[in-house]
């Protein structure tokens, strides 16, 4: 097959993955800031077994391909064994606390947009223009200068990745496809015993599908990239991956690919930029929650609620794609992605937008409270 082929093969392949996302997320009421807020505000766990069902489903399906050799996760970004903690900490809590602000993730606002939602377009357009300053301008500099110096270098210390079996290998001295069996066992059972423990979460059979197929999803798209689209480029010889914005193995993740999807459109007449399969997942999933909103009647016309709600979630907007990029992720690119290939740095990453988002909450809720 052609350059061109596996190109168009891998970018299709992304858009049909989150076009199967968007519409599944939107039919489920899926979001993570969505699912925290249940928690906080009225104590109701649901939405949140939900994600952590589809990451339980998501490492199962990327340790076996990882097992079997058909992909090699840890030449993704997360697994780069390279700790850039203080970077994955600062960046988890501003993505965290901007997307409360924002009203939702990355994600969630790609499924609004589908449904009509102005003040999302809105909130992403923003976000694109913050991740591409995190990634090339201005925050970038502050990024590189002031964030990632401050890491642990494990591969100083003979260490291939991050993940959690390789961390096992190491201090247990076992091999490390066992370490990453083992890994990849104990965390899918902590997993599942925590969400299928709750007897109304287990009677909401959509919940439980969306789990399951988003989960499942995030497994595709680590094969389309890596295994499909993994190869020989004919014209250099070269074993590459092909059209991916990280030259590497990736799955879903919408802050970097929302930059590179606005770097596309402002400079579409550059010859050496074309659509990858990140820029085809932010199409998808908006396609995808777009065909979910007409085919269901809910398709409705949105805008900002007023002035403050306009500040509020421009603010957030720009602390999502500052965050999403420090992080290297949001809550999808690190909270299912990133957590499936069994990361370090993705529970760190994780961790602090889970924190980010659940303070930001808290004092949204003591401040109504208090007035």
């Amino acid at each position: 097959m052609t350059v061109a082929g596996l190109a168009a093969l891998v970018a299709s392949g992304g858009f049909a993955i989150a076009f199967v996302f968007g519409f599944v997320g939107a039919k489920a009421n899926f979001c993570t800031m969505g699912a925290l807020s249940d928690v906080v505000n009225m104590g109701h766990w649901g939405r949140l077994r939900m994600w952590l069902l589809a990451v339980a489903v998501a490492v199962v399906g990327a340790s076996v391909l990882s097992y079997a050799g058909w992909v090699d996760l840890s030449k993704s970004v997360t697994q780069r064994p390279v700790l850039p903690w203080l970077s994955l900490i600062v960046g988890g809590l501003a993505f965290g606390v901007g997307m409360t602000l924002a009203g939702g993730c990355a994600n969630k606002n790609l499924i609004r947009a589908g449904g009509g939602s102005v003040r999302s377009m809105v909130v992403l357009t923003f976000a694109a223009i913050a991740a591409y300053m995190t990634l090339k301008g201005l925050f970038g500099q502050w990024r590189a200068t002031l964030l990632d110096p401050f890491n642990i270098n494990l591969g100083e210390r003979g260490w291939s990745d991050q993940g959690l079996g390789t961390a096992l290998a190491k201090v247990a001295g076992v091999d490390a496809k066992l370490g990453l069996a083992i890994a990849a066992v104990v965390v899918t059972i902590a997993l599942l015993a925590f969400v299928f423990k709750d007897a109304r979460f287990c009677a909401n059979g959509l919940q439980v599908m969306a789990g399951v197929v988003l989960g499942a999803l995030v497994v595709a798209g680590w094969y389309v990239s890596g295994h499909l689209g993994y190869g020989e480029n004919p014209e250099t010889l070269e074993t590459v991956y092909f059209a991916t914005n990280t030259r590497t193995i990736e799955s879903l993740s919408f802050i970097a690919p929302l930059a590179f999807s606005l770097e596309l459109l402002m400079l579409w007449t550059d010859a050496s930029l074309h659509v990858t399969f990140g820029i085809a997942s932010v199409i998808g999933v908006v396609a995808g929650s777009a065909a979910h909103a007409l085919t269901s009647g809910s398709f409705r016309w949105e805008g900002f609620a007023s002035l403050q709600d306009l500040r509020n979630q421009l603010f957030g907007a720009v602390l999502m794609g500052f965050g999403g990029v420090t992080a290297l992720g949001c809550t999808i690119g690190q909270g299912i992605s990133g957590l499936s290939t069994l990361a370090m740095g993705s529970f760190i990453a994780t961790g602090a937008i889970v924190a980010g988002s659940v303070a930001t909450l808290k004092l949204i809720l003591w401040k109504a409270e208090s007035e």
